[in-house]
Parts: structure tokens; C-alpha cells; sequence
């Protein structure tokens, strides 16, 4: 089955169709979540929030997408206070 869904489509929308991780299997969160970020390649906050508004299974999609947003965008591409407010990474990841 071939699905098509606008990237310029609402996230519920997209969501009712694609699915959201309701389901809980790859099948139901991976395909919503390049949708999310297809519509929004070089800003990784457009990303997260089409990625949120579609529900679901929102911590899953959102990694799943906004993971994709940030290695294209780097983490420049992530908003200042963002980075400065997420949990410290431990040391031995910081080279």
C-alpha cells in the first residue's frame, strides 16, 4: 500500500493517516515521522512541533524525527535555549 500525505498537510491529518506510534511498532511511528520532518528539512523547531501536534506516541516520533533534523542541521540548527536547558551529557561523550 503506497500512501501519500502533502508535507504541507496538518499533523493530525497526517497522523490519522501515516499513524502516530499508537500502535506502538515501526510501522505506525517511523513513516509519520519522516513526514514531520520532510516538510521541514533545515529547522529542526518546525520539525519538533510538527512532530508533537500529530500526538501519538510523541517521545518516540519526535526522536525519531527531530534526530534525523539535527544531523542535517547540526547543533547550530538547534534552538540556543534548547541546548542550554537539555539534561548535561556525561562526560565520557563530550570529545
Amino acid at each position: 500500500m503506497r500512501l501519500r500525505v502533502p508535507t504541507a498537510a496538518p499533523s493530525s491529518e497526517a497522523a490519522s493517516i501515516l499513524g502516530s506510534g499508537r500502535e506502538i511498532s515501526a510501522l505506525d511511528t517511523v513513516p509519520f515521522a519522516l513526514w514531520a520532518v520532510a516538510g521541514s528539512l533545515d529547522s529542526f523547531e518546525e520539525t519538533f512541533w510538527r512532530t508533537v501536534a500529530g500526538l501519538g506516541d510523541r517521545d518516540t516520533t519526535c526522536a525519531i524525527a527531530c534526530g534525523i533534523s539535527a544531523a542535517r542541521v547540526g547543533s547550530a540548527g538547534i534552538p540556543r535555549l534548547w541546548r542550554d536547558r537539555r539534561e548535561p551529557l556525561p562526560s565520557l561523550t563530550r570529545a
